[in-house]
């Protein structure tokens, strides 16, 4: 390219960022005049100040000054958006005639809309909670058999010579030969003959005593595995033998062959192993954070990595009533029918338990509702009392067992908001109520207790009350406005003057738990792989993204919770079970879009962690909030350095994003 050409492309360069200015300060003098007089003064002075007047209304001192355009930006002084270059305007600290309390934040209707809050109504309703769970298939222990020697010998020949095989009741197994059973044999044919030789005018006490010994003689034998046949045989005939077949108690498959032809067993030495399949176990593992909703003779559904798109269903018949200390999880054993030997010992299963929530945490289930249910066999239910089909073991009221009565009233609905309404850290919940009828959108910051999540609901404990309104969207923007305005929020309780510069979007630790380096710096290893997966997304790169997020979950396999006790341990297991559920689904992700989707959960349950246990001293850890991604809902992301680089859009949208957190690690 000739000179000529270069200054030319500079001077249209030049032209079209002038163009771009201008219109951006056009538009800042229109959104200030606008937000100016019409919202940020209160409808009071808006209302006031008319053109008849010929005086404009006092602004009010100006605590904070924000962008029109990111409502995100709070600064303490006048000056430009760090995104978008727009004057700064002014907010009042808590609109016309103060906010009501301490925690309170007052805005205009325009800043709302600006702000994009959205709220919800806090109601009594039924929600259903779905529990995920992996294991595996399992034989049934009550449908597994073993063959052993019954008379010591050596073994001649086996006639099932590998495992896998199946065989059914009464199929022979293996020969034994064994001087014992020959000389058993023998002393049967000489009780036998003792006895004919007793004529009819023997004592009776003589023949009693033939009778019995010739009775324990042939108990003996068909202890040792002979039939009756034989026993008649060597007792009448004399067909002796010192050889003997057994024969298969049971119908199954072959699961363990010990025993090897002209080796030497002793009695009850194991020979094999058979399995009927046509009932198998699957083992699941709950974590103790989900067993309030898990109960015996719930329906549960899993699927298996063999067959695809193929559903299998059963009942929980068993919760181990022993927790794991190692993994901190509790085994659910279901059993399925599997006539078809479809599902075989040894696969990896997904199984998803979907329950109906009352009050309490009762389950609700419309099938069980009233009835009598077997303690022991789940599939066994009536509706009265009575006795098991299978074990004969008295039923149960479904109650028992933690199920709604069949009689359902208003006061069994709990008391619920979403997931996305409360801002949690630790053992701190803050959620942000409507004020209703106030003179302009307000909101004040509540702490409450909350219970178990249940699929997109928390169930509350207290702190709320039905029909109140808590923001669901928005809520930490005005969380962070609080903490600009020197008040209590959910980042800082005792809130402690203002902040200034960076140091206003710095995270402190609230409540941190401690935590031994070891765990830190897994911590660390675990934060360093999850920044492959958001700079892979940046870079809408699935296939690297997918390689990041197996390396993630090797690095949180790398986790050594035992390296924590008591409220860290319990702090950490709240997290982990998130963290495992995000990157499932980031996992199996077919496409870039659900990858996206699961990194918004990872990154908040990420960032809770590290506030609570911190990590290994090395750069910052800084968090970012797109207030464009999933069409305007906002998500959050973390990053090593300040330089936005969005994981929700990519090349589209690379630079949309801020800075809003950071956490300093020190030695």
């Amino acid at each position: 390219m000739d000179s000529s050409a270069r200054a030319t492309g500079r001077g249209q360069t030049r032209r079209a960022a002038t163009k771009a200015v201008v219109l951006a300060l056009l538009g800042a003098a229109f959104w200030l005049g606008y937000l100016a007089r019409g919202s940020l003064l209160g409808p009071r002075a808006a209302s006031d100040a008319g053109p008849a007047s010929g005086q404009t209304a006092p602004v009010a001192e100006a605590q904070a000054w924000t962008c029109s355009m990111h409502p995100q930006i709070y600064k303490p002084q006048p000056g430009s958006c760090p995104i978008c270059g727009m004057d700064l305007i002014p907010v009042s600290a808590g609109g016309e005639g103060g906010a009501p309390g301490p925690r309170a934040f007052a805005t205009s209707e325009a800043a709302k809309e600006l702000m994009r809050i959205e709220t919800a109504v806090v109601e009594r309703r039924f929600v259903t909670a779905e529990i995920r769970m992996v294991g595996k298939v399992d034989y049934d222990e009550t449908r597994l058999g073993h063959i052993t020697a019954w008379v010591p010998g050596r073994i001649e020949r086996m006639f099932v010579d590998y495992t896998g095989i199946s065989v059914r009741n009464g199929d022979h197994m293996v020969e034994l030969y064994s001087p014992d059973l020959l000389n058993a044999q023998q002393e049967l044919r000489r009780a036998a003959q003792a006895l004919a030789k007793l004529s009819a005018t023997s004592p009776g006490v003589l023949q009693d005593s033939a009778e019995a010994t010739l009775e324990a003689v042939r108990s003996k034998l068909r202890r040792w595995g002979l039939t009756d046949r034989q026993v008649q045989q060597a007792e009448q005939q004399g067909a002796l033998s010192d050889r003997i077949t057994i024969y298969a108690p049971m119908g199954g498959t072959v699961i363990e062959r010990s025993g090897k032809e002209g080796m030497y067993v002793s009695m009850g030495e194991r020979l094999y192993s058979i399995a009927d399949l046509s009932v198998v176990w699957v083992m699941l593992e709950a974590y103790e954070s989900d067993l309030s909703w898990i109960h015996y003779g719930q329906p549960i559904e899993f699927t298996t990595q063999a067959l695809p798109g193929e559903v299998f269903e059963g009942k929980i018949a068993f919760v181990d009533p022993i927790l794991d200390a190692r993994t901190r999880t509790v085994k659910v054993r279901v059993n399925v029918p599997n006539q078809e030997g479809k599902l075989k010992p040894g696969m990896f299963v997904r199984g998803a338990v979907r329950s109906q929530v009352a009050t309490g945490g009762r389950v609700m289930d419309s099938g069980l509702a009233g009835k009598w249910i077997s303690p022991m066999h789940p599939e066994v239910v009536k509706d009265g009392p009575g006795a098991c089909d299978v074990c004969g073991m008295p039923l149960v009221r479904a109650e028992e067992m933690g199920y709604v009565a069949a009689t359902i009233s208003e006061d069994d609905k709990p008391l619920v908001i979403p997931v996305s309404a409360p801002l949690m850290t630790g053992k701190r919940a803050v959620v942000y109520v409507e004020v209703p009828e106030a003179e302009r959108p307000t909101y004040e910051g509540r702490e409450v207790v909350l219970g178990p999540r249940a699929g997109d609901f928390y169930l509350v404990e207290s702190g709320l009350e039905e029909g109140e309104r808590v923001v669901t969207h928005g809520n930490f923007k005005i969380d962070s406005a609080l903490q600009i305005l020197a008040k209590p929020s959910m980042m800082s309780p005792d809130a402690g003057g203002h902040m200034h510069g960076e140091a206003a979007t710095k995270m402190p630790a609230s409540r941190p738990l401690a935590a031994p380096k070891a765990f830190q710096a897994q911590l660390r290893s675990l934060y360093e792989a999850y920044l492959g997966i958001s700079a892979a997304l940046a870079g809408d790169r699935f296939e690297p993204a997918s390689q990041a997020v197996t390396a993630t979950r090797e690095a949180l396999g790398a986790v050594d919770m035992k390296l924590l006790e008591g409220e860290a341990h319990m702090g950490w297991m709240s997290r982990l079970s998130g963290i495992n559920q995000a990157l499932d689904q980031m996992h199996t992700a077919k496409d870039i879009h659900v990858m996206r989707a699961g990194l918004e959960p990872l990154s908040i349950e990420l960032l809770q962690a590290i506030k609570t246990f911190g990590v290994a001293p090395g750069d910052p850890v800084y968090q970012l909030h797109c207030p464009m991604a999933f069409q305007g809902r906002g998500a959050e992301w973390l990053q090593a350095n300040k330089q936005v680089r969005n994981p929700y859009h990519g090349a589209a949208m690379l630079k949309c994003g801020s800075v809003v957190g950071r956490i300093d690690v020190q030695e």
